[in-house]
C-alpha cells in the first residue's frame, strides 16, 4: 500500500526530533567536496532513521538520499534530505528542515518539509492543495517585481565556479524590495507557498533539495519551473524558479536577459 500524506508528515516530524535534539550541541563536522558543503553526525542519524523506516514500512522502495545516494527499488521513489540547511544547523542558526517527497511514475505525489525549531510542517498531496500545520496555503498576490521580496541561494562551490548566481542576485537586488538568503532551499519554496516570499530561484541544486518544496509551492498556486521556463526542475542541469504567476513571468524575463 503506498504512503499517505499523513505517513510522510509523520516521518518528517520524527526525523525533526532528531534534529531538534542535536541542535546547539557540539558536532562532528566534516566537509564533502567543498569547504562550505558540511555534514554532521545529525545529518547521518536523521537519514539512517528515515531510510530504515521507509524500507521497513514500504519494502522495495527506491530512495535518493543526500548522504547515502541511490538505493535501488521498484516500488515508488523517495527523495530524502535529512537536514536541509546544515551550515545553519552547525552554526546554531534555527533555520533548517527535513524534506521528504514520494514519487510514482516519475511524478512527485507527496511532500513534507518540517522545521523542528518553529514546529512548522508544510505538506502537500498532488491535486489537493498545500498546508501548514493543517492550514491551507496560498501564494502572495504581489503583481509587480518592484514590490516583491525574493529569496535565493548559492552553490557550494561559489568560491571557484563563476556560475555562482551572484550576477542574478545583483540584478534582482536593484529591482525588488529585497533578496534574502535563508540557507534552506526546501524552506525557501515553502515560504513562497505561504506568501512570505513572492519568488525564489536557485541553480545547480539536487532533486532532494526541491522535490517536496516544489510540489508544496505548486499546490499553493506558484508557477514552478526551471530557469528556462521548462517544467522539469528535477533533472540535470538543475535549476528552479518558483513564484506567484505574475512575479514568475517577470523573474523569468530577468533571469534570461542577455549580458
Amino acid at each position: 500500500m503506498p504512503p499517505t500524506l499523513q505517513d510522510v508528515e509523520i516521518l518528517a516530524r520524527q526525523a525533526g526530533v532528531i534534529l531538534r535534539n542535536g541542535y546547539g550541541k557540539r558536532h562532528q563536522i566534516t566537509s564533502k567536496s567543498h569547504t562550505i558543503d558540511l555534514v554532521t553526525e545529525t545529518d547521518r542519524r536523521s537519514e539512517e532513521f528515515l531510510i530504515d523506516a521507509i524500507k521497513r514500512r514500504w519494502p522495495g522502495s527506491a530512495i535518493v538520499a543526500e548522504e547515502s545516494g541511490e538505493h535501488a527499488g521498484s516500488n515508488g521513489l523517495w527523495y530524502v534530505d535529512p537536514l536541509d540547511g546544515t551550515v545553519n544547523f552547525a552554526h546554531g542558526v534555527p533555520i533548517f528542515s527535513v524534506s521528504i517527497a514520494y514519487a510514482e511514475g516519475g511524478v512527485v505525489q507527496l511532500g513534507a518539509v518540517y522545521n523542528p525549531m518553529s514546529d512548522e510542517c508544510f505538506c502537500a498531496r498532488r491535486g489537493e492543495g498545500a498546508f501548514l500545520n493543517g492550514r491551507r496555503l496560498r501564494v502572495s498576490e504581489t503583481a509587480q517585481l518592484a514590490n516583491a521580496l525574493l529569496v535565493t541561494g548559492f552553490p557550494y562551490d561559489i568560491w571557484e565556479n563563476p556560475d555562482n548566481n551572484l550576477e542574478n542576485f545583483a540584478r534582482f537586488a536593484v529591482r525588488t524590495q529585497g533578496v534574502r538568503r535563508l540557507g534552506s532551499a526546501a524552506l525557501d519554496l515553502c515560504f513562497v507557498a505561504a506568501g512570505r516570499f513572492d519568488g525564489y530561484w536557485e541553480l545547480r541544486l539536487k532533486p532532494w533539495d526541491v522535490a517536496a518544496g516544489g510540489l508544496i509551492a505548486a499546490e499553493a498556486g506558484a508557477v514552478v519551473t526551471n530557469l528556462r521556463g521548462g517544467e522539469d526542475y528535477l533533472s540535470p542541469p538543475q535549476s528552479i524558479l518558483a513564484a506567484n504567476p505574475a512575479i514568475h513571468k517577470q523573474m523569468l524575463a530577468v533571469l534570461n536577459e542577455k549580458p
